[in-house]
Parts: C-alpha cells; sequence; structure tokens
C-alpha cells in the first residue's frame, strides 16, 4: 500500500479515536512541555548565567587597561600629574582615558575631628573626569549615582560599607594634604584642608568587584566621590592617581604597557592592571555554576524523554489488539505502523512548543549567581539557540521512539493477535502471598508486575521501568546537589586544608617572630609559612606561593605529588592546561630575579585564595608552588604568611590571643579564617533557584507516576472488575490499585537508587575536575531514605483518584463484553 493510502487510513481512524485518545495526547503534550521544558530552562540557564558577566561588562563602557599615574611620596611628588595622563591619552593606540583619584578623607564628628572609623584617612576614589561615572560606569543596586555636576553628592560602596553609611545619611566630611595625614596617623589634631557636607544618595557595585574571592573583598567598602568635588580637591588632597586607559581596536595591551612605561617619569613604579584578568577571573567564578546548570539540564532532558517515551509507548500500545483484526483484513506494515501516528507526532510538536514557552516563562530567574543583581537586561530572554536545538531535538528523538514503537508492535502475522491466556508475575504474586499479604496486596503486586492476559502485549518492563528511571534521575540530582554543598561547605576540599591564616596585612609585608611561638603552643598542630610572588612561567604571568620542601601544610593534591626538590613545581590545574604542560614536563620560569631557571612539574593542586588584596594571587585551580628560595630577596624566617593548623579540641580563643603579638592589628595584622575562591562565594549567592528547578523535576516524576497509575486503571478495568465481581469491595480495589502504585515505587527505587547514586557520583567527579577540586562526590543517606519514604506517601496519593475509578468499575457491562 502506498505511503499516501497509509496515511489516509491513520487519520481516518485518528478522527474516530480521538474523544476515547485525547487524554493520552494531551499527557504526551504536558510531560514533554513541561519536564522538557525545564530541561531547555536549565540549559538556557546556564548559557545566560556564563554570558552574565561579558554582558554586563560591555554595559559599563569598560577599559583595556588601568594604570598607576600619580603616586604621593616623602620628596613631594604629587598624588596627580595631568602631564602624565595627557601623554598616555596621546599615544596613537590609545583611544580614550578616564581617570580618578584617591581623595584623603575622614568622616568628622560634630566635634570637627575625624571619627575613628570608618576610613579615617582614606584614600576613597573620587572621578576626575568621567572614571566610573561613564568609563567603567558603576552600578547603583540602591538609589542612583550621584549628579556629576554636585560636589554634595556621594555613593558609597555596596559590597563593603558598614552599617553606619547607608543611603540617605548626612555626613560632613574632611579632606587633608599628604602631609597633614602623616600627623593624623600620629594622633595630633590636625585641621582638616578642606570640608564639605555631603548626603549619600546610592550604593554601587563596580564591575572590577563582581564575582570577587574573600581575598579581593578586603578592599571593598568606602565612597565614591563626583568630578565636581573631585576637581575642587584635586590640589591638596590627592594620595594617587589610575587612569583607565581605552585602546584602538586590534592593539595588544603588552604593546601599549611598553608604550606608556616610556612617558612616565624615571623611577616612577610601574604598575598595570589588564582588565582581561578581571574577565578571566569572572568566567572562572561563574563556571561552577553554569556547569552545574546543564548538569541539571541534562538530568531533566534524560527525564523528559523517558517519562515522555513511556506515555507514548502506552499509547502506542493502547490498541494492539485492533491492529491484529486489521492485519487479518489485509492491512499492511505500513498502515498498521502509521496507526495513531498522527496524534501521538501532533502531541510530540504541541509538546516541543509548549517546552519552549516553559523555557521562556524560567528564563527571568536567570541569570545566576553574584551577577544577577547587577546584569542589565533582566527578565524574559529568548535564547533562540536552544529553543531551536532543544524543539528539534525533541521532535526528532520522540518521533524516531514512536516509530520504532509503533513498528514493533504491530503483529507478524494475520494470526499473531489472539493467543491463550497466560498469567505473568506468578513469582511475585507468590511471594506476596507466601508473606501472608492480604488480598489487596496480593493483587496490587500482579498487576503491577504484569498485564491479565497477554493480548494486551504489554511487558513487565514498561510497567516498572517509568519508576525506575524515575528514581535515577532523582538520585543522581540530589547526589549531584549533596556533593556541591559538600564542597561549598568543607574548605579543605577548595584548597584550604587549614585552620588559619596570619598576615602582615600589608603589601610585602612579612611576619616575624613566628616560629618560637608556634612551635611552643601546644594547640598547634602544624604550621608552615609561605611566601609571594609572581612568576614568569613559559613567558605567562603566574602567581606563586613559595614553600618549604617537605612543608607539613601544602594545598591538597589533585595529581602527582608535592614539592620534594628545589628543582620542582606544584602547578594548578587551570594554569597547567593554560601551559600546554603535563605532569613530569620542565617549564622554564623567571621570577624577577637576573636569570631564567628550568623546573620540573611534580603534581597538581587545588590552590587556595592567597595573597594580597588587589594584587595577582593564587586561586583554585590558578598559580604555582614552589621552593621558597626560588623567589628574591626572602628572609627565611619572615615569611609574608603563616598558615597554622589547631589540634582537635583546642581552646581557638586562646591561642589567638597568644598569636597576636606576632601579627599586631595596629600594623595592619590579620588572623583570618578561611578564605573562600570567587566560585564558592558565587555558588553561595544562587538564592532558590536551584530548589524551584529539583522542584519542578519532582513534579515531573510524581505526575508520570500519576499518569502511569490511570493508564493501568483504564487498560485493567477488566481485571478489576472480575476482582470486583468475585467479592472484592470498593475500599479493597482502592487499596489493590494503592498497592500497585506502592509496589511500582518500591521497585524502582530498589533498582533506580543505586544507579542514580552512580551516575549522580560520576557527573560529580567530571564537574570537580572542571573546577579543580577535591573530587569528594557525597551521599546524604538520610536524605535518601527521606526521600524513598517520601516517594511512598506519594504514590499512596496520587493512587486516589485511580483508586477511586477503579472502585467504580461497572463489573457487568465490562464483563459482558468480554
Amino acid at each position: 500500500m502506498r505511503a499516501a493510502d497509509a496515511f489516509r487510513v491513520a487519520w481516518y481512524r485518528f478522527r474516530c479515536t480521538l474523544s476515547r485518545r485525547w487524554t493520552g495526547y494531551l499527557a504526551i503534550t504536558l510531560l514533554l512541555g513541561l519536564v522538557g521544558g525545564l530541561a531547555m530552562g536549565s540549559v538556557a540557564a546556564a548559557r545566560r548565567t556564563q554570558g552574565a558577566y561579558l554582558t554586563y561588562l560591555a554595559a559599563t563602557n569598560p577599559s583595556d587597561l588601568t594604570v598607576l599615574t600619580g603616586l604621593s611620596g616623602p620628596s613631594g611628588a604629587p598624588g596627580y600629574d595631568p602631564a602624565v595622563i595627557q601623554k598616555i591619552a596621546a599615544l596613537p593606540a590609545v583611544r580614550h582615558v578616564a581617570s580618578y583619584s584617591g581623595l584623603n578623607v575622614a568622616i568628622l564628628g560634630v566635634d570637627g575631628e575625624p571619627v575613628p572609623a570608618p576610613y579615617i584617612g582614606g584614600p576613597l576614589p573620587g572621578s576626575l573626569d568621567g572614571e566610573y561615572f561613564t568609563t567603567d560606569r558603576a552600578t547603583a543596586v540602591e538609589g542612583r549615582l550621584p549628579d556629576p555636576s554636585r560636589p554634595d553628592e556621594i555613593a558609597i560602596d555596596a559590597k563593603g560599607t558598614p552599617g553606619s553609611v547607608r543611603v540617605g545619611t548626612v555626613a560632613e566630611l574632611g579632606f587633608y594634604t599628604n602631609a597633614q595625614l602623616v600627623e593624623l596617623y600620629a594622633g595630633k589634631h590636625v585641621t582638616p584642608a578642606a570640608r564639605q557636607r555631603v548626603t549619600v544618595v546610592g550604593a554601587v557595585v563596580y564591575s572590577a568587584e563582581e564575582t570577587q574571592d574573600d581575598i579581593d573583598t578586603q578592599r571593598d567598602g568606602g565612597a565614591l566621590f563626583t568630578p565636581a568635588l573631585t576637581r575642587k580637591l584635586i590640589g591638596c588632597c590627592a594620595d594617587f592617581t589610575e587612569t583607565a586607559v581605552q585602546l584602538r581596536p586590534g592593539t595588544k595591551v603588552p604593546d601599549v604597557e611598553a608604550a606608556i612605561q616610556g612617558v612616565l617619569p624615571a623611577g616612577f613604579p610601574i604598575e598595570f592592571y589588564d582588565a582581561s584578568l578581571t574577565v578571566a577571573k569572572a568566567q572562572r567564578a561563574i563556571a561552577p555554576t553554569s556547569i552545574a546548570l546543564a548538569v541539571f539540564g541534562g538530568i531533566a532532558a534524560l527525564a523528559a524523554l523517558i517519562i515522555a517515551g513511556q506515555v507514548i509507548g502506552r499509547q502506542l500500545r493502547r490498541d494492539t489488539a485492533d491492529l491484529a483484526t486489521m492485519r487479518a483484513l489485509g492491512a499492511g506494515p505500513a498502515v498498521t505502523t502509521a496507526d495513531g501516528m498522527p496524534g501521538v507526532l501532533a502531541a510530540i510538536a504541541l509538546g516541543a512548543l509548549l517546552a519552549a514557552a516553559v523555557a521562556v516563562a524560567l528564563s527571568p530567574l536567570a541569570p545566576l549567581g553574584a551577577i544577577r543583581v547587577v546584569y542589565p537586561t533582566p527578565g524574559v530572554a529568548l535564547d533562540w539557540i536552544t529553543l531551536g536545538g532543544g524543539i528539534a531535538v525533541i521532535i526528532a528523538i520522540m518521533s524516531g521512539a514512536a516509530l520504532v514503537i509503533a513498528r514493533r508492535r504491530v503483529p507478524r502475522a494475520p494470526d499473531a493477535g489472539v493467543r491463550p491466556y497466560r498469567p505473568l508475575g506468578v513469582r511475585a504474586v507468590r511471594a506476596a502471598q507466601a508473606l501472608g499479604l492480604p488480598v489487596p496486596a496480593t493483587e496490587g503486586v500482579r498487576l503491577a508486575f504484569g498485564p491479565g492476559t497477554d493480548r494486551d502485549q504489554v511487558t513487565v518492563a514498561p510497567a516498572i521501568l517509568g519508576t525506575v528511571l524515575a528514581s535515577v534521575v532523582m538520585m543522581a540530582t540530589i547526589t549531584f546537589g549533596s556533593s556541591l554543598t559538600t564542597l561549598v561547605s568543607h574548605p579543605a576540599l577548595y584548597g584550604w586544608n587549614w585552620t588559619f591564616d596570619l598576615s602582615s596585612g600589608n603589601t610585602g609585608g612579612t611576619v616575624a617572630g613566628a616560629a618560637p611561638v608556634l612551635d611552643s603552643d601546644p594547640a598547634v598542630a602544624a604550621w608552615t609559612g609561605v611566601w609571594y610572588a609572581t612568576a614568569s612561567i613559559e613567558g605567562q604571568a603566574v602567581p606563586v606561593l613559595g614553600m618549604t620542601l617537605g612543608s607539613p601544610i601544602a594545598p591538597p593534591l589533585l595529581s602527582g605529588h608535592g614539592l620534594r626538590a628545589p628543582d620542582e613545581v606544584v602547578l594548578g590545574a587551570a594554569t597547567l592546561a593554560a601551559l600546554h604542560k603535563q605532569v613530569g614536563d620542565w617549564v622554564t620560569v623567571q621570577d624577577g630575579g637576573p636569570a631564567k631557571f628550568r623546573l620540573r612539574i611534580a603534581g597538581t593542586a587545588t590552590l587556595p585564595s592567597l595573597g594580597v588584596s588587589g594584587t595577582l594571587h593564587t586561586e583554585m585551580g590558578t598559580g604555582a608552588v614552589l621552593d621558597y628560595q626560588h623567589i628574591p630577596g626572602v628572609t627565611a624566617n619572615e615569611p609574608n604568611e603563616v598558615l597554622v593548623t589547631l589540634r582537635p579540641g583546642a581552646d581557638v580563643a586562646a591561642a589567638l590571643t597568644r598569636w597576636q603579638p606576632i601579627v599586631p592589628p595596629q600594623n595592619g595584622g590579620v588572623i583570618a579564617g578561611v578564605q573562600r575562591p570567587a566560585e564558592i562565594t558565587d555558588y553561595r549567592s544562587m538564592g532558590a533557584a536551584p530548589l524551584i528547578l529539583a522542584g519542578a523535576l519532582a513534579a515531573g516524576a510524581v505526575a508520570s507516576l500519576w499518569l502511569t497509575l490511570a493508564a493501568s486503571v483504564r487498560r485493567r478495568r477488566a481485571d478489576l472488575a472480575l476482582l470486583k465481581t468475585l467479592g472484592l469491595t470498593r475500599r479493597q480495589l482502592a487499596a489493590t490499585v494503592a498497592w500497585q502504585s506502592t509496589v511500582a515505587v518500591a521497585a524502582g527505587a530498589l533498582v533506580g537508587v543505586p544507579l542514580g547514586i552512580a551516575l549522580g557520583r560520576y557527573l560529580w567527579d567530571l564537574f570537580a575536575r572542571q573546577i579543580s577540586v577535591i573530587p569528594q562526590p557525597s551521599v546524604p543517606v538520610l536524605t535518601v531514605v527521606a526521600v524513598i519514604a517520601g516517594a511512598l506517601a506519594a504514590a499512596n496519593l496520587v493512587a486516589a483518584i485511580p483508586g477511586r475509578a477503579a472502585a467504580k468499575t461497572p463489573a457487568a457491562a465490562l464483563l459482558r463484553a468480554e
């Protein structure tokens, strides 16, 4: 028979059977739409999250490079030198410059004296010609940006300003010369060089402060002054000036840095900051969140295809007996294969479109993480790549699956449609009887494990497979989510495998006298010193931690071994990949000394956030660890920081008191706890979005179970009618359906839970390697038990409506039809 004839027959059958099949078509559409939409929405959210920082940065009119152009000093050097800025602006590769100065400022009390905190002495940024207003534009997250033409309006840093200063605060500020600042720090009475009453009109976030680690948050806080105020004070009270440079297209940053060095005064400190480093750091910080979303989207997509496939299979097998009759009347394989396909294909297409609509409806949840607060275009988003690709994948895969199912259900011979009765699931029923279970339980087991007769041609697998796969998906999601939570709550997994960090708190500062104090302290289990540097490894700038060989405290290893010899180096995994090297290879290093030297890569480690705020420092996958003696100018007993591990049960407060003289706070000394990397701080800001997505996936699994039970009740009406005739009451029939649901969920959990846990652990291992952390998956036993118990409870709840339908089965009419 020609394809056109087969289609006409299928279309005729579709119109004739629509009234009794439409609920099945609707189920296909809704399941594909809701669970598939969740998958598409998660993938779209992953893409939007990963690209969020670049979108936000583009909206700020970013600079490419920042350079120090003014710095006050003992010789009376000015904190602002307009001639230097003009020379930089005149360079051929420079498109635009904008500058800001650090103004020496303090809040004045009612007596006119500086209050002890916050910000006594400053310096705090004041825009000179549009920096933070038009270039590298700050984003107001509360209130608004100050009016650049008004000296009496300021903004505060939303990330670090103390609670005593907030939007709406009115304060009297005193501004000081650099000479006055020295006297002010000495505790002398100083009359400010200028005073200004200001109003805080907004709280702002700077683009360089997004997706920070805990090291960089130490520089947060302060105020932003307008150009109108800064220009009034630039001649007296500027401590330093930095200039943001925008380059012409095609210009290379290193070339411009070399040209700028040529116009700086002789002996002037060279301090550049390449904005691409901020972008790279932000992308690394966002990556765990976006990868987690993509993984969840993949799990949800698998669930959508599996659940919908089960419903499609039930729908196409629903009238298998009719196909045998059609074959007996002369219908060929094309006609029997096409039977029921028009409705299923239409439902698949509508489900794909509904999935796209659901994904669009979920789009306002993205981007996730810290960048969400400043994202310039929040709300509904249309990711045409994800939407178009998702629609195509759903239609292609589900249509192909439907075609295979339709082909396999066709009887091979005209007499293959009717076979003698042969009960299935006998062993399961006998086991239930041996346990002394009541009749409803025994019949529920029989209904769960097999059809009443072979003529339905429905095997045991489709009856249980749905709950098995739902369990796999749920357990994989729980295991992955628990492992992510474990990572966030266990600092040793992301590089911080000690208790405290003792630091001088100053760039280039050292901690002296630590050895005798820590060696004799009974609370100390181990300690080691750390030195900082920035080295050129194979031509790339890499933050370096100098440590002693065989140090008792070191970053946790991912591969290879730690430092054992002076000619070895341990790299972060991201740095190793960027260098295109492998463990065992040799690299060329230069760290500020006169000569280059060669080191062998001994291993990789997950590196902690260690260093000084505002400088290039180690992060989770970035940096290197080498013998401290390779760093020029270091002193063996004066490290930059000291890492300390306490013994279990040690008195922490007493230990901190004993250590305080090593790092006196009046000199900037700090005793710090865990310093979280940007990847961890960004994940902690995701909010409730993961719970919303997981809840939607759970709802899809429950809906699938309900549809399975409803279809089973419809298919087993003859069996239920026979049971009713044999004396089962309505309550017992409802209990039979509840037992069927419970047994199906229990069987699914028995097989699906271990498979789902194994899948979740595998996905977590892949994820952990991607972000350079210790791959330690976590299985929350209590949560798994609670989920299984909740699934059994849900099984009984969703069985209520099908159970009521079973109780109302019209026995006489159905048995007459039989």
